[in-house]
C-alpha cells in the first residue's frame, strides 16, 4: 500500500516491482549496478520508499530494456532467414 509523506506518494519495493513488471532481484541488481538510483527514503522498518519520480525512472528503464530486447530479437530473426 502506497504511503503519503508530506503530500508526496511513496511506494514500497514490492509495489514498484508489481507496477513495472520486474522482480525484486532485478530491481536490487539495477540499484547495485547504479542503473537506477537507490530510494531516497526508508520507512521505520528500513524498507525502501520510492517516490513517483523514482518510479517513473524505473519504468523508463524497463521500457528501454524491452525496446532493446525487441530490436535484438528482430535482428536475430532476420539473420536466421
Amino acid at each position: 500500500m502506497a504511503v503519503e509523506i508530506n503530500g508526496q506518494i511513496y511506494y514500497r519495493t514490492a509495489e514498484v516491482c508489481q507496477i513495472v513488471g520486474i522482480g525484486k532481484s532485478t530491481l536490487f541488481r539495477w540499484i547495485r549496478q547504479k542503473i537506477v538510483e537507490e530510494a531516497e527514503y526508508r520507512d521505520r522498518k528500513g524498507w525502501r520508499l520510492f517516490s513517483e519520480d523514482e518510479l517513473r525512472s524505473i519504468t523508463a528503464e524497463t521500457s528501454r530494456i524491452q525496446r532493446n530486447h525487441a530490436a535484438q530479437a528482430a535482428k536475430t530473426s532476420s539473420v536466421l532467414r
